[in-house]
């Protein structure tokens, strides 16, 4: 706890309701966050209440806070536009920071007699190149387009125009190569193919099309049919792969599309910057794990394109952002025209904005060790469920049960989208003689929960992000009543099946969410659901069939529940007690040998 608390809430009860910044500082005067603020006085308050409810990140952010600065301002704008300001100029520990790293990249047509098209990061090799531009994303795919649309070779072999024996590889045989290797093509109408690339990267798939018009109906003219017939197919080609790609599109003349995405360690936004009608950057931003802004999305669009010389007059977001007309507003007025702030709910717009998501998403599989489509659906269960920030570690329960001696709970863990087996938890149930899952359920966490507040058991000593139990709006209402005995504060849902025992809605305290079996979230649900189902049960079954190999060993003379259970767990299993002689199960046991002759037998009778 920050001993330094006391003097920090006796100097914010004094803080006026403006609008401002605040400038939070370490016991060196090292600047480690600033913040924008509506009411000075609320926003900073909330960092030093006695009973905070903040996320670890926060919490380690104030533990650091010695003192702080404010700077009243007329406006939240002005507070906007102050706080990216001396954000740029301090950059605090705490606050997300953009640094831009990039090189340049071009594009190549080599000088050969079947010239390639290639990526390439200088112009250190021969041929001509287009660019520089500044993303080799926007290249990359540019270049792959090309080969594509135009049908040009990207294998290995090398072409000088002599014939060959030239084995064809798949991309001829699917219809992307227009057959080199095959000897379907000339070097001169290559060279004509290769004037519409340089066509197509410079004006773009539209232009490309009109000239080959132009040439189809001149060789018409010309009676050439042949010509044109092949410049008819070419127009379709390259006019159906157009509505594929994403590179080039006239409807796009000035937008940006921007999408953030967060795990544990790390957080990134991604931005595809369209201009003239065609993708002319993508951008990817990293921030690390101390990053503590509630919006990363708003803060990101706040510093970024303040900083900006030209700003479009579209952003496109994957998701609503609380101060959008704010944001909106400033920007307008800093670029002199209007921009317009708009999360897309269908069409094309929604297409860029989804590939712009995915980008993000993958970005951080490839740095955290985590699939994108396991980031994307903890993103959005925290969307579902209205939570602050993606579950990184979620606990689900489950009461399995045959008879009052076999009633037990199975509690697992998913941490980061993934089974964390190491954590996973087995409860017999001890207070409930009879069959009553509301009252086992409260049984388990309550116990959990002890053993939370105790700190001994290295498996229960983590704070769950979510909890999610096997059961409904009744199995969370009773859970809810348990958790108010602790002084803890962990989201409580309930997983609800439908009449064939399949994963089908989350249950609140109040009603039920429905969420769509498409959805990344619903996959990770059920898997959740099953596999504390599956754990559940199979202690379950354990238990049972050991408390009736228990039972049937009690029939015989001399072997009672405590010798019983010696042998169960000295053998572990039926098949080990098989294998068990005469003389090691008198001495397991305890016993005298015509004991254990009986037992013996009685062994030998027994099935699985």
């Amino acid at each position: 706890m920050n001993e330094r608390l006391p003097f920090l809430q006796q100097k914010t009860s004094r803080l006026t309701t403006s609008p401002g910044v605040y400038i939070m500082k370490n016991k060196n005067t090292d600047i480690i966050y600033i913040g924008k603020a509506k009411n000075l006085h609320n926003r900073v308050s909330s960092y030093f209440k006695n009973n905070p409810d903040h996320t670890p990140k926060v919490a380690r952010m104030v533990e650091n806070v010695f003192d702080y600065d404010f700077i009243v301002t007329d406006s939240e704008t002005e507070a906007l536009i102050l706080e990216c300001s001396l954000i740029k100029q301090h950059q605090p520990k705490y606050n997300i920071l953009l640094k831009d790293d990039k090189g340049y990249f071009y594009i190549r047509i080599t000088d050969d007699i079947y010239p390639r098209v290639t990526a390439e990061k200088n112009t250190l090799k021969g041929g001509e190149y287009f660019g520089p531009y500044t993303s080799n994303f926007t290249v990359s795919q540019t270049v792959d387009e090309i080969n594509k649309l135009f049908m040009l070779p990207t294998c290995k072999h090398k072409f000088d125009g002599k014939k060959k024996n030239v084995r064809p590889c798949l991309n001829f045989h699917i219809k992307q190569c227009v057959g080199v290797c095959e000897n379907k093509i000339t070097p001169g109408e290559y060279s004509e193919i290769i004037d519409r690339v340089k066509d197509y990267i410079n004006n773009g798939i539209d232009f490309s099309v009109q000239k080959l018009k132009k040439q189809m109906e001149a060789a018409a003219e010309q009676l050439d049919f042949e010509k044109a017939a092949y410049l008819r197919d070419r127009i379709k080609a390259i006019s159906r792969a157009s509505q594929q790609q994403k590179i080039f599109d006239d409807k796009l003349k000035n937008c940006d599309f921007l999408s953030s995405a967060v795990s544990t360690g790390g957080s990134c936004v991604s931005l595809l910057k369209y201009r003239d009608g065609r993708l002319q950057d993508k951008l990817t931003f990293p921030f690390d794990g101390d990053t503590i802004d509630d919006s990363l999305l708003e803060s990101f669009i706040n510093i970024y394109y303040m900083r900006q010389e030209e700003i479009p007059s579209n952003i496109f977001l994957d998701e609503k952002i609380d101060n959008a007309e704010l944001i909106r507003k400033a920007l307008s007025d800093k670029c002199g025209h209007s921009v317009r702030i708009t999360v897309p709910q269908k069409g094309t717009m929604l297409k860029y904005v989804m590939m712009c998501r995915s980008n993000s998403e993958e970005y951080l599989s490839v740095h955290t060790d985590r699939t994108g489509k396991e980031l994307a659906a903890l993103e959005e269960l925290a969307k579902i469920l209205g939570l602050s920030k993606p579950p990184e570690y979620i606990e689900s329960y489950d009461i399995s049960n045959l008879s009052s001696s076999s009633m037990v709970a199975g509690m697992v863990v998913f941490k980061d989208a993934r089974p964390y087996k190491k954590a996973y938890k087995r409860f017999s149930i001890k207070e409930s003689l009879e069959q009553n899952d509301y009252a086992s359920m409260q049984e388990v966490i309550r116990r959990r929960f002890n053993e939370y507040l105790k700190g001994e058991d290295e498996g229960f000593a983590t704070l769950p992000d979510l909890i999610l139990l096997d059961g409904g709006s009744t199995h969370v209402a009773a859970v809810k009543e348990v958790m108010e005995e602790f002084d803890v504060n962990v989201p409580i849902y309930g997983l609800v099946k439908d009449n064939k025992h399949r994963t089908r809605a989350i249950a609140t305290h109040g009603g039920v969410i429905d969420v769509s079996r498409r959805s990344g979230a619903f996959v990770l649900m059920t898997k959740i659901q099953d596999e504390v189902h599956r754990f559940a049960i199979s202690y379950m079954k354990s238990k049972h069939t050991k408390s009736s190999f228990s039972y049937e060993l009690t029939k015989i003379k001399g072997i009672g529940e405590k010798k019983a259970q010696k042998l169960i767990t000295g053998y572990k299993t039926l098949s080990n007690l098989k294998k068990a002689s005469t003389e090691e199960l008198a001495a397991a046991a305890g016993v005298n040998m015509q004991t254990a002759e009986e037992l013996y037998k009685k062994i030998q009778e027994m099935n699985p």
